[in-house]
């Protein structure tokens, strides 16, 4: 069986993001038939967790038989954690609040023999993910 991690980077001090949280999803999507960009979607909270000091979270975010195929999105909180970290204040980079409010990541799950790994490199204004490993 395969399994969900993730790990997050505060890319503005070159350190792991520490005691960010986030939310993991399920979604159920269904097109509408005019246009690919209007989704009608319905949500299943799975859980909600903070990283640890190496920017992980403790446990796997799905494993064993809550690994499936389908579409899930994580949610992290990046305006709390650059407002409240200590190695980033939003008042030390004179930007008041954090430009990054929550940064959701919608992805999919087709192998459930697979590792799936979703990074996410953030600073107070940008960020990226791919598909690790």
């Amino acid at each position: 069986m395969g399994w969900l991690s993730t790990h997050e980077l505060d890319t503005a001090t070159g350190m792991p993001a520490a005691d960010m949280e986030l939310s993991l999803w399920r979604v159920d999507t269904q097109r509408k038939a005019e246009s690919t960009l209007r989704l009608q979607s319905s949500y299943q909270h799975l859980k909600t967790l903070k990283t640890n000091q190496d920017g992980r979270t403790d446990t796997p975010l799905l494993e064993g038989k809550d690994f499936q195929v389908g579409l899930y999105e994580i949610v992290f909180a990046v305006g709390n954690y650059f407002s409240e970290s200590f190695s980033t204040r939003a008042s030390d980079l004179s930007i008041g609040h954090p430009f990054l409010e929550l940064v959701p990541i919608r992805f999919g799950i087709a192998d459930i023999d697979s590792h799936y790994h979703v990074p996410l490199l953030v600073s107070p204004w940008a960020y990226s993910t791919y598909r690790g490993s």
